[in-house]
């Protein structure tokens, strides 16, 4: 069973960069695609971004550009490298994998105007 931990989230103001990570336990991450997604207050679960084991990438177009996904399957962690941070920005993000079915807990990012 895959069970993952996000760190990184915070308070940044806007036009800061932050960088997410979520750690995976368990022996199938470097063979699954890892999604990143985000929920702000009021509003549903939306895709950010995500890889697959061939280190694929694919993004939300609000967040291209911007936003940088990547993966170190030594370490069985996954990063949400995000620039150029809007308040928009703002919500939990959770990141996801997908062989597993399985979220983190959240992290929380806040973009101050």
């Amino acid at each position: 069973q895959v069970q993952l931990v996000e760190s990184g989230g915070g308070l940044v103001q806007a036009g800061g960069s932050l960088r997410l990570s979520c750690a995976a336990s368990g022996t199938i991450f470097s063979i699954s695609t890892m999604g990143w997604y985000r929920q702000a207050p009021g509003k549903q679960r939306e895709f950010v971004a995500k890889i697959t084991s061939f280190s694929n990438v694919n993004y939300a177009d609000s967040v291209k550009g911007r936003f940088t996904v990547s993966r170190d399957n030594a370490k069985k962690t996954v990063y949400l490298q995000m620039n150029s941070l809007k308040p928009e920005d703002t919500a939990v993000y959770y990141c996801f994998h997908e062989i597993g079915g399985t979220w983190g807990q959240g992290t929380q990012v806040t973009v101050s105007s």
